[in-house]
């Protein structure tokens, strides 16, 4: 049996609904589902927690920059 995403908003996301929800509850599969907040019935991008994890590191230290 698989298990549902519970998605979650960053707290840091108070700009209007332009954000990405992320489903963390199922990191014990190695799964870390994203998704666009204004598309809740669309598609999901799936990262393994490896990825995702390198990905946040990247945001934290600035490796993409400031928008």
């Amino acid at each position: 049996m698989t298990a549902e995403p519970h998605w979650f908003k960053s707290s840091y996301s108070s700009n209007g609904g332009e954000c990405v929800e992320v489903a963390g509850n199922l990191v014990a599969s190695n799964t870390v589902p994203v998704r666009d907040s204004k598309d809740p019935e669309g598609p999901a991008l799936t990262f393994s927690t490896e990825a995702f994890a390198a990905f946040v590191a990247g945001v934290k230290s600035g490796d993409f920059g400031t928008v």
